[in-house]
Order: C-alpha cells, then sequence, then structure tokens
C-alpha cells in the first residue's frame, strides 16, 4: 500500500511541476508580448512571480487574464488570416493565371488542342 501511495504522491507533484511551467511560460510570453504594458511593469510583474511563485501567477491570471486571452485570440485570428492569405494566393490565383495563360496560347495558336489538355491536366495536378 505505501508503494502505491508514494507513486501515487510522485505523480500529483509531477502533474502540478508540469503545470507550474506551463502556466509560467505562457504569462511570461503574454508580460513581454503586451506592447501596452511598459517596461517598469514588466519588471515588476516579473519579480513578483518570481518571488511569490504561485501567488504570483494567481494574482497576474487574475488581474489581466481577461485581456491575456484576448491577445492570444487576436494572435491565433491574425496567424489564421495570414495563412488563409497565402493559400489564396499560393492555390487560388497561380492556378488560374497558369490556365490563363495556357488557355491564350491555345487561341493564339501556339498550342493544339492536345498540347493545352495535356498542360491543363499538368497544371491542375500540381
Amino acid at each position: 500500500m505505501g508503494n502505491v501511495m508514494d507513486f501515487l504522491g510522485w505523480f500529483v507533484m509531477i502533474f502540478f511541476f508540469i503545470t507550474y511551467f506551463m502556466i509560467l511560460f505562457s504569462v511570461i510570453t503574454d508580460i513581454f508580448s503586451d506592447h501596452d504594458l511598459n517596461g517598469g511593469y514588466k519588471a515588476l510583474w516579473i519579480i513578483l512571480i518570481i518571488v511569490t511563485w504561485w501567488v504570483g501567477l494567481l494574482i497576474y491570471l487574475i488581474v489581466r487574464g481577461k485581456g491575456m486571452a484576448k491577445r492570444r485570440q487576436a494572435m491565433y485570428q491574425q496567424a489564421k488570416k495570414a495563412q488563409d492569405d497565402y493559400i489564396k494566393q499560393v492555390a487560388g490565383t497561380s492556378h488560374a493565371d497558369e490556365l490563363e495563360k495556357a488557355a491564350a496560347l491555345k487561341k493564339s495558336g501556339a498550342l493544339t488542342p492536345a498540347e493545352y489538355t495535356a498542360l491543363k491536366k499538368k497544371i491542375l495536378a500540381s
């Protein structure tokens, strides 16, 4: 029975240790990525977190948690928009432009219908 309780005790301690570091890194990242907070306040928050450990993290999450969530959400939305713009740029316009050029070449007589079909398949496959 003692071995099981020792194992569970270690398991719980490791769980809280990992949780503490996840919260710590998240809060420190938020502190340094917040452009509205000046350097002095950033230093004070870091000192509070280092000196008071869990209490400092809890105070930060209570006081600035809502802003932290808004900043993180804005960051994700900005990344999503950048990703969507990139996908549209790469996938949408490049194929359409290439197909337009191929159609113009076919219309001008530079490509035969068979060559145009093969080129169209190649463009759409890439």
